[in-house]
């Protein structure tokens, strides 16, 4: 795969119903066993049984001439024997029915990862498109 925005995760952006730097967006390690269906996953229940650990909220959100990024992330104590394959961004409703997919990043440095009981740390780029860009 490659990183990339979930379908109804983009129309939302285009159609301005999320605010990439004000709303409670979320990172969630998923394992390899996780298949996306970018089209047809749409909510945090398509991807929740495939989730490592505890979603981080990001910090440090920026959206300019139309580059999002925010701060590098560290997801604690992934228990041992699995393997980190990508970070699911999505917004948090509180609710895991409507909480909506945003985008699928599998291109970090070190992914994927066989997890070992400890921090499961996440670079995002430095370069022009940081986590990503339109």
């Amino acid at each position: 795969m490659a990183n990339v925005l979930y379908v109804k995760g983009k129309e939302r952006i285009g159609r301005a119903q999320v605010n990439l730097e004000t709303a409670d967006i979320k990172a969630a390690l998923v394992k390899n066993t996780y298949a996306q269906n970018l089209t047809t996953d749409e909510f945090y229940t398509s991807i929740s049984a495939h989730v490592l650990g505890t979603p981080v909220a990001l910090a440090g959100k920026t959206f300019a001439s139309g580059i999002f990024d925010a701060d590098d992330l560290s997801f604690p104590t992934i228990a041992a024997g699995d393997t980190a394959e990508a970070v699911v961004l999505f917004v948090d409703t509180g609710n895991p029915a409507t909480s909506f997919l945003l985008f699928y990043c599998d291109t970090i440095t070190g992914f994927p990862l066989a997890t070992s009981g400890g921090d499961v740390d996440v670079r995002w780029d430095n370069g022009a498109y940081k986590i990503f860009s339109f």
